[in-house]
């Protein structure tokens, strides 16, 4: 919403294509394709709200690291259950405390 807001402000205008993640299909790719061609877009703007690209990549990091710990096998599935009863815990408590607007 910052970004759009920015855009609306200086009156700059704008296309988005919601939906986009890592590593999209190609279907996407395409429909974004087929987007900016009917929108004469300039340029290509990949927005990352609030804590930008460097916060998604840092946690992407985290699951790939979780998910190879866990894949070596030498972790006793009830220790690989209690790791992700930590990690869901947090990510409540940190949604929680931004719903409060802490």
């Amino acid at each position: 919403d910052r970004i759009r807001s920015s855009l609306e402000s200086e009156d700059i205008a704008f296309v988005e294509l919601g939906g986009v993640q890592p590593n999209p299909r190609s279907g996407l790719v395409y429909k974004g394709i087929e987007l900016a061609r009917r929108e004469n877009v300039d340029f290509v703007l990949r927005a990352n709200e609030q804590y930008g690209s460097t916060a998604m990549k840092q946690a992407l990091n985290l699951v790939e690291d979780v998910r190879a710990l866990w894949a070596g096998g030498d972790m006793e599935e009830e220790d690989m259950d209690e790791i992700m009863r930590a990690l869901q815990e947090a990510y409540m408590d940190v949604k929680a405390k931004k719903k409060e607007g802490k």
